[in-house]
């Protein structure tokens, strides 16, 4: 998989109520929940994000509640992966669960600013910033993970394993 896209850039410790907060948690429906993205964050974000468009973050992203809306809401809001120097580890499994690639880079974090247009291969955790020619390599994630992130999602990979007799 590879993506590429404009940067979004945050700083730390953006928890799971500046992700979706907790008043729109009334519904399930991914659309809904991405109109609200980041709302808190940056009033600007639901908007203005586009598809492809990719989040940048300082370190802890995620932290707070284990609410799945957040990765969830990412997503819909056609967010195709987080580069983040560290994740806090409850939404670090939702976002694998829910198969939003996520990637720890500290480097990258540092050299990649916002509105910078930046290039990831999901498969290789190579993450180009095609704005200053840096290129960056993020922590690979187990091969089980990228399996399920593959598939769509926990759910998803369940399925087809269980469709293939596994």
């Amino acid at each position: 998989m590879e993506f590429t896209g404009r940067v979004w850039k945050f700083g730390k410790d953006i928890d799971t109520d500046a992700i979706i907060p907790a008043r729109y948690l009334n519904t399930t429906s991914p659309e809904e929940l991405a109109k609200h993205c980041m709302e808190d964050a940056d009033p600007s974000f639901p908007q203005k994000v586009r598809k492809g468009d990719i989040i940048v973050a300082d370190k802890n992203f995620g932290c707070g509640s284990s609410r799945e809306h957040a990765p969830i809401a990412i997503k819909a809001a056609g967010v195709p992966c987080v580069i983040a120097k560290s994740f806090a580890r409850i939404f670090f499994r939702n976002a694998i669960n829910i198969g939003l690639p996520i990637f720890e880079c500290p480097e990258a974090v540092d050299g990649i600013r916002e509105g910078d247009v930046v290039q990831v291969n999901a498969d290789r955790g190579v993450i180009f910033n095609m704005t200053t020619g840096q290129t960056y390599t993020a922590k690979a994630l187990p091969a089980s993970m990228q399996s399920i992130i593959q598939a769509g999602g926990l759910m998803q990979y369940v399925k087809t394993r269980v469709a293939e007799g596994k």
